[in-house]
């Protein structure tokens, strides 16, 4: 196991040197060519570089967040920095180290609203005419809670035989979002600790959203919501202005969104699990897209005029994301064997951190040793 383990290692140290590489690259090629399509060739080989180096990876623990940062993430921002726009390009340039951490992470920036490109009857994101509160800083007892609510897993995944499927699955859904805002705390904490740039929050308490358009465009993973409008929304939104007119362009926009994400969430399992993909996940995520869609023709049609309380409405759509969730992504994940990745994965790092516990104490005692045989040959 401990090889094992010490091969992902090496594995995911080769990959991020070459993502650091490619990052210096795509850095270097913006201070002697403009943005355009001469650019977005220069950097179309990273693009394809950072889809695929993902698949270096075979754990969830390493693999799973390389692939998100990386295949998903850094891939869409840099399409962006080819055309000038997104998080990675500005005046002056950024400096190295901001460069890539914008690159690879969810780092928060400053908006700056003369840029920005929403527009005043944009349905699925916010606007200056209707401000959203931004994400607070989640405390770090929030952090602890969740830490403690995920490390149950070990126990529950013992006794998984003796509970309903349906029960296993929607804990495991709860251990799924636990450990994403851990594991992207972590990250922040250390993007921090070495660049002094905080990291936006990733989950604004999604179970506290009030429809569907909010939870998916407002409090879950937010970042890639933030990623998706430039790269998928906004481009589908303006083209579908000339086919369907200007007050209904935003549905063909949110639904090719939203087909986007199944197909890269189908793309990361499959880095992770490398089984072929059955469908279940991308067809979650369509669902989501096309009752989002609904939900935005209905809010339209009734002009604001006749409304749901919040906590009916809301208790209606978190219900409806576990239900398909429970239905279509989890069994979708769950043929990737991915709990049982996860617990082992999980026991062979306690048993790697154990070995080398005891190789570091043997290594201190032989330099112990010799150091008492050298004064002991001197006297």
């Amino acid at each position: 196991m401990s090889s094992k383990v010490e091969e992902e290692l090496r594995n995911f140290s080769t990959v991020w040197i070459f993502v650091l590489a490619s990052l210096c690259y795509c850095h270097f090629i913006a201070k002697i060519i403009k943005h355009g399509i001469t650019r977005f060739v220069l950097i179309l080989p990273v693009l394809i570089l950072f889809f695929v180096l993902p698949l270096k990876l075979t754990t969830i623990c390493l693999g799973g967040p390389t692939s998100f940062f990386i295949a998903w993430l850094a891939t869409f921002k840099l399409i962006l920095f080819s055309f000038g726009k997104g998080p990675l390009s500005s005046d002056p340039p950024h400096s190295m180290a901001r460069f890539i951490s914008f690159a690879c992470f969810p780092v928060k920036l400053e908006e700056n609203p003369t840029n920005s490109t929403t527009n005043g009857d944009d349905p699925n994101y916010p606007t200056p005419e209707k401000p959203v509160k931004k994400p607070a800083q989640k405390s770090l007892h929030s952090y602890l809670l969740k830490g403690i609510i995920f490390s149950s897993m070990f126990f529950v995944y013992q006794n998984k035989s003796s509970l309903h499927p349906k029960l296993f699955l929607l804990m495991y859904s709860v251990y799924t979002y636990t450990s994403l805002e851990v594991m992207l705390a972590i990250v922040a904490a250390i993007v921090r600790a070495y660049l002094g740039v905080e990291l936006e929050p990733q989950f604004d308490d999604p179970y506290m959203a009030t429809s569907v358009q909010d939870f998916w465009s407002r409090r879950w993973n937010i970042m890639v919501s933030k990623v998706l409008r430039p790269t998928v929304y906004v481009p589908v939104r303006t083209v579908s202005k000339h086919v369907v007119g200007n007050n209904w362009a935003a549905i063909p926009g949110v639904v090719a969104v939203f087909i986007v994400s199944g197909i890269m969430h189908e793309w990361i399992f499959y880095i992770i699990g490398r089984s072929k993909p059955t469908g279940e996940i991308g067809l979650f995520f369509v669902l989501q897209g096309v009752c989002m869609a609904l939900e935005i023709i209905v809010k339209r049609m009734a002009h604001g005029k006749w409304r749901l309380p919040p906590r009916v409405s809301g208790t209606m759509a978190v219900s409806f994301v576990l239900v398909t969730a429970v239905w279509l992504f989890l069994p979708g994940m769950m043929r990737y064997n991915s709990d049982v990745m996860a617990y082992r994965e999980m026991v062979g790092l306690i048993r790697y951190v154990k070995t080398l516990g005891s190789r570091l104490r043997l290594i201190e005692k032989g330099s112990n040793y010799s150091v008492f045989s050298s004064l002991h040959n001197r006297i």
